[in-house]
């Protein structure tokens, strides 16, 4: 597809270098910049559950998990207004704390070295111009999304199931770019960094890599835009890497770094950080430590029930259609199933339109209460790839890659 590069484009930047100042004051004084402001707040259902409601720079109202650097995670109910996230909505995380607060697109460049042939300073417009622009819809979703839920509790950020998004990304293929700068015989995997930096000389950077297979894929790309607007200051302004199909670790924000390696990267946040057990469920027993591990990558089959949520009546004898979410690795997602037994027996939802593989997968399912009382409802989501669901809930120590069958517990009047 044709990306208009010009239009509006003066405005844009400017709007967005205010917004990333102002972007950056919060961050550094959250409390002081918000102070004549009502602070609302939301909980998500866990012990010390509640989280203030705040309204960042380009963002709507989002629960705040830290202050320093920004981590803001999506309330829930927005996954409910369709498949697409809006960018006002989408969850932010950031790991280091010195996080950029203005940029200017005019001289900002993206720099590709390492094992290639000929290193480059790449320009916004020089890069948009190496190949075709192409589309993706996908979901990022956060490494430890509804880690909260975790039993035992684990060490990390307490977040609930808004730690994800789905959009529309624009961009250039990450091969593209490689092939530009020409990838060596020897090349082995592709590290990516952005501007964010370390507050303390004793902090790791924040650098993830891919295999070089992986990589020269046509998996991965560098966007410039998020639903058919510039991709938010927050969510990486102006460049952010794309991999579909991975967890949110691997999708680089505001990047403008690539070096191919000869190596396997061992920086912390592929070598410590962000790993799983080496095995299929990627778990090991509750309370216990995993003998090996190795880098997360893609993510689980998962789906929710968005339309009701715990506590929510209806009426018996009356329908009442559910609706929701799933998603999966980049396989698609095949079936959704509901049950209203505990599991015992289970119906099939109607799928809503494919956006694509890697994107969320509307679903849809009607069903009439036969008498009052309490009532569990289960969704369980398919993927094409086989993959499906569990009954119970898997655990490891970092709360990594929940994917448990949701249950969602209503009242029948």
């Amino acid at each position: 597809m044709k990306f208009d590069q010009g239009k509006g484009a003066s405005s844009r930047r400017k709007f967005l270098q205010h917004a990333g100042f102002a972007a950056g004051a919060l961050a550094l004084a959250p409390l002081r910049s918000v102070a004549a402001a009502a602070v609302t707040t939301a909980s998500i259902p866990v012990e010390n559950g509640e989280r203030d409601l705040i309204a960042y720079p380009q963002k709507r109202p989002l629960l705040r998990i830290t202050t320093r650097p920004p981590h803001l995670e999506t309330p829930f109910s927005v996954f409910n207004e369709g498949p697409l996230t809006a960018n006002d909505a989408f969850f932010v995380r950031y790991h280091l704390a010195n996080i950029p607060t203005s940029i200017d697109a005019d001289t900002y460049r993206l720099r590709i070295s390492g094992r290639v042939e000929r290193e480059l300073s790449l320009s916004l417009a020089e890069l948009k111009a190496i190949a075709p622009a192409v589309e993706v819809v996908a979901v990022n979703q956060c490494s430890g999304n509804s880690r909260a839920f975790s039993k035992p509790r684990v060490f990390g950020a307490q977040l609930g199931n808004g730690s994800m998004g789905n959009a529309r990304w624009v961009g250039v293929p990450l091969k593209a770019v490689l092939e530009h700068a020409g990838v060596m015989a020897e090349a082995r995997q592709v590290s990516f960094k952005g501007l964010d930096q370390p507050v303390l000389p004793t902090t790791p950077e924040f650098i993830k890599a891919l295999d070089i297979d992986h990589a020269l894929s046509a998996e991965p790309i560098i966007a410039w835009s998020m639903n058919g607007t510039d991709i938010p200051f927050l969510n990486g302004y102006p460049i952010k890497l794309i991999v579909p199909g991975y967890f949110g670790t691997y999708w680089v924000k505001h990047l403008n770094q690539i070096e191919v390696l000869d190596h396997v990267y061992d920086g912390f946040f592929m070598a410590t950080a962000y790993r799983v057990p080496d095995n299929d469920c990627q778990c090991v027993p509750a309370a216990t430590a995993p003998g090996k591990t190795r880098p997360i990558s893609r993510l689980k089959t998962r789906s929710f029930i968005t339309s009701l949520h715990d506590g929510s009546i209806v009426h018996a004898g009356r329908r009442t259609e559910l609706k929701g979410i799933a998603f999966d690795g980049g396989s698609g997602i095949k079936a959704v199933d509901i049950s209203e037994d505990g599991g015992q027996t289970w119906k099939e939802a109607v799928l809503g339109k494919d956006l694509g593989k890697y994107s969320f997968r509307e679903w849809r399912f009607g069903f009439t209460p036969a008498r009052k009382g309490e009532l569990q409802l289960m969704v369980r989501a398919t993927a094409q790839s086989g993959e499906i669901q569990p009954l119970e809930a898997t655990w490891n120590p970092a709360g990594y890659a929940r994917n448990v069958i949701e249950t969602t517990k209503i009242s029948v009047a």
